[in-house]
Parts: C-alpha cells; sequence; structure tokens
C-alpha cells in the first residue's frame, strides 16, 4: 500500500473549527509537522478538505 507523507505548511489561525480539527485528526498542529499515512480515500477526503494548508507527497513502503 503507498504511504502519503502531510505537511503542514500553513496555520489554522482565523481558519474554521471543522478545519482546525482535521489538521488535529491527521496528526498535525504545528507547522512544518510532518506525518506518514496510508494512502486510504479516507485520508485522501481529509487531505483534500485541508488542502490549502497542507503539502502532500508520495513516498515509497
Amino acid at each position: 500500500m503507498a504511504k502519503l507523507k502531510v505537511t503542514q505548511i500553513r496555520s489554522t489561525i482565523h481558519r474554521k473549527l471543522p478545519q482546525k480539527r482535521t489538521i488535529e485528526a491527521l496528526g498535525l498542529g504545528k507547522l512544518h509537522r510532518s506525518v506518514v499515512h496510508n494512502d486510504t480515500p479516507q485520508i485522501r477526503g481529509m487531505i483534500n478538505k485541508v488542502s490549502h494548508l497542507v503539502q502532500v507527497e508520495e513516498v515509497g513502503e
């Protein structure tokens, strides 16, 4: 299964609560923090909701 490296590149200050909660659910919360997730439809949907706040890279296994 492919993996996605998600890095927060913008702040959640002045963002709506659902966007803040999505960032927290992804395991982020501070700028330049990165996490690796499996590439699932659920994770892709969360990334799409906050795509303006994060950077996504595909990484090998």
